[in-house]
Parts: C-alpha cells; structure tokens; sequence
C-alpha cells in the first residue's frame, strides 16, 4: 500500500520548479518521448492492419474462397449434396481457366481468361457488389468481361471488339497456327486491385473450353463460403470431402504475400518499440538527478524514520507516473490519428500537391487503418513494464542514500 506521506511527497516531486530547471526539461522530453513512441507505433500498426484487411477483402471478394481441381476424373457431382459442404457454403460454381493473349492495335499483352456460365457469372461477388459497368448476364458466346485498368490502358470501352490469341493450335495447309477471336466487350468490372484489373478477363465457360481444347469433364468447382475468414479449418473440412481431388484455398495462392505483411509488421513493432525504450532511459537520467538534487530531502525524512521501502516507493512512482501517463497520452494522440488519418493524408495532399499514399503503387485508393484493441493493449503494456524496470535502479539508489553524508555539509 501507499501511505499519504509516500503520495504527498510523489506528487510534489512531480511539480515543475524554477530551481529544476534541466530536470524539468529531461522529464518533458521523457514523457514526449514515450508518447510520441507509444502514438507511432499504434499509428503503423493500425495502417499496417487496415491494410491487411483491406487487401484480403479485395482478394476475398474477387477469387474464389476455396477451389477444387480434379486430377484425372471429373469431380463426382454427388459429393456437391453433401451435408457439411452444404452448411459451409453458399454457392458452387463450376468455372475452367487459360492463358491467352490480347491484341489492340499496338498493345500486346498476357492475359488469364476465367471462364463461366451465362448464369453463374452474376453470382460472383465483383458482379454483385456493383463493381461492374455494362450488363452481367451477356456473357454469351464471344462476349468478354474485362478490367478497369485493361480497359483505360487499350483505351476500349463497352461494345468494342478485342482480338484474343490462343496458345492452342490449328492445323492449316501452312502449319500450325495459334487460335485467334474476336470478343466483344460486354462490360467493364472494378476489383479494387489494379493488379486483378489489368490481367484476368472473363469469358463465356463453353466459349474458353472451345477456345483452349479443354476437357468440359476437368472443370474447376469454386466454392464460396458463407465464412471465408477461418479458411485453414474449413479447407480441413472440404478436403475430407473431395479427397481425390486438388483442393486449395485464397490464402494459400497469397501466402507469400501474406507472410511478408506479418514478417514486416512483426519488425516494424520491434523497431518502434526501440522509440519508448529510448525514451524510457530518459527517466533513468531524470530520476537519477532528482535523486541528486533531493539528496538533502531523503537524508531529512530517513532521519524523522521514514523506511528505506517508502524511500524507494516515492522514487518509483514518480518514474512510473511519468512513463505511465505518457503512455496513455499516446495511446490518445495514436487512435486519434489512426482514426482521422485519410483525412490528414487527403489535407497534406491537397496543400502541399504532393502523392502520400500513390494508388499505383499500393493498389488501394485510401489510407486503410484498422484500431485492433489487442495491439493497443500490448504495447501499452510493453510501455509501461519498460517504465517500470527503468524506474527500479534509481528508485533502489535513492534508499542506500546515508543520511550522515547527506546532512554532512548542509
């Protein structure tokens, strides 16, 4: 416990005073320190979050959540009524894929046709979310569905023909020539990733079969979840059922990537923890000459029977309330900024004409960010246990003070 002598005394070793002057100044730059350190790396770690979750919702809602390949027999359509597939999902979808090549005019470029059916087309998600200019259900024989970015970078817009070549071949008098057709675009889809834009177009399913001499019996099986966040459980569950099949998942086609963001926020927590411990030894220099300076004080109370223990307690938490206030300070100034981020982004934008945030580069429009309380709750806990530790060594040297030294030349 703390006694009313302990808690008078902390609080006014904490008031600012003239003749403190230098000390006055270390513990402001401590408590700065710390706050701005505990702010930063909420900050990041909020953008870093949001920028996760944005990037699986984009991934999410334009690939399939789990898809199904068959080996050397066609998936049998019976398991399709099965009890727990049923459960998990909400639709099925039978699709097939190839490359292709378009041609425009001058531009030439490798493309990855994905191929549905008139009536299956419209149950995607990119096609329901709206992200889509022109009509869904014409995706009918020679009819294309391409990306924004492709779209701006051919400069076509809906109604015009583009020339696809395949890789498959057809016999002529002169030899093996590459298939080629003319599609007509249908309509213009928005994935949310220029990445997903400018590479994969979709075709009529019957069309690309055709189109790449593939086996209608091969057919991929698309399965969308009804959850698709606790995908390694459920991947588990689909691949008891399609036990002869080639099953596989979004995260695993993105774990690469995946893997990198966790890496990168995993070291970027480290490295702006290294700010606060920084900071932290601020309090070390700010204790030790308070000590210093109270050198007088503490030979006076040891000498009326105040205990080495309450000696060490007053020291502690002047230390620990200086790294613990400060902490809770940032915690503010980090989720205030996390929060109004896009907004600050957009003002130095807009003021200073210059790109924060490029769309090219990070393939999202607006800075994401994402409060996650666990991550807040961490590292005010890292905060505070460094405040802690660095306020025990000074807080224990003031206690050893001798009184006869200290009261020797006073």
């Amino acid at each position: 416990m703390i006694s009313t002598l302990e808690k008078e005394i902390t609080f006014r070793y904490l008031k600012t005073r003239k003749k403190d002057g230098f000390l006055n100044i270390i513990s402001i730059f401590s408590f700065i320190g710390i706050s701005l350190g505990v702010a930063v790396l909420i900050i990041v770690m909020s953008v870093m979050n949001g920028f996760r979750t944005e990037l699986v919702n984009k991934i999410v809602g334009f690939n399939a959540h789990v898809t199904v390949k068959p080996y050397e027999n066609s998936i049998n359509l019976n398991k399709l009524n099965n009890s727990n597939l049923k459960l998990i999902s909400k639709e099925l979808i039978f699709s097939n894929s190839g490359e292709a090549i378009v041609i425009s005019k001058d531009y030439t470029k490798g493309l990855v046709l994905r191929g549905y059916s008139s009536k299956n087309f419209p149950k995607l998600d990119v096609v329901k979310k709206g992200n889509l200019i022109g009509e869904p259900k014409q995706l009918l024989k020679n009819s294309i569905s391409i990306g924004k970015e492709l779209s701006f970078n051919l400069g076509l817009n809906i109604g015009d023909r583009v020339l696809i070549m395949s890789p498959v071949g057809i016999e002529t008098i002169i030899g093996s020539l590459p298939k080629q057709e003319t599609f007509i675009i249908s309509s213009i889809f928005d994935s949310g990733l220029a990445d997903f834009d400018v590479n994969i177009a979709f075709i009529n399913l019957n069309t690309l079969e055709n189109f790449f001499d593939l086996e209608k019996e091969k057919r991929n099986l698309e399965i969308y979840l009804n959850n698709p966040a606790n995908i390694d459980e459920i991947k588990i569950q689909i691949q008891k059922v399609f036990d002869n099949e080639f099953v596989y998942t979004w995260a695993d086609m993105n774990s690469s990537l995946f893997s990198a963001l966790k890496v990168e926020r995993n070291v970027m927590f480290i490295i702006l923890s290294l700010i606060i411990i920084v900071a932290a030894f601020n309090i070390i220099s700010g204790l030790t000459i308070l000590v210093k300076n109270k050198t007088k004080d503490i030979a006076i109370l040891k000498s009326i029977g105040v205990l080495n223990k309450s000696i060490t307690k007053i020291f502690f938490l002047v230390g620990v309330i200086i790294g613990t206030s400060a902490t809770f300070f940032g915690i503010f100034l980090g989720v205030m900024f996390s929060l109004y981020i896009e907004n600050l982004r957009e003002f130095l934008s807009n003021t200073f004409n210059i790109s924060l945030f490029p769309e090219d580069i990070y393939f999202l429009s607006t800075m994401p960010s994402e409060i996650n309380p666990a991550s807040i709750f961490i590292i005010s806990l890292c905060s505070i246990l460094i405040t802690i530790i660095v306020s025990i060594f000074p807080a224990i040297k003031a206690s050893k003070l001798d009184p006869v030294k200290g009261l020797k030349y006073e």
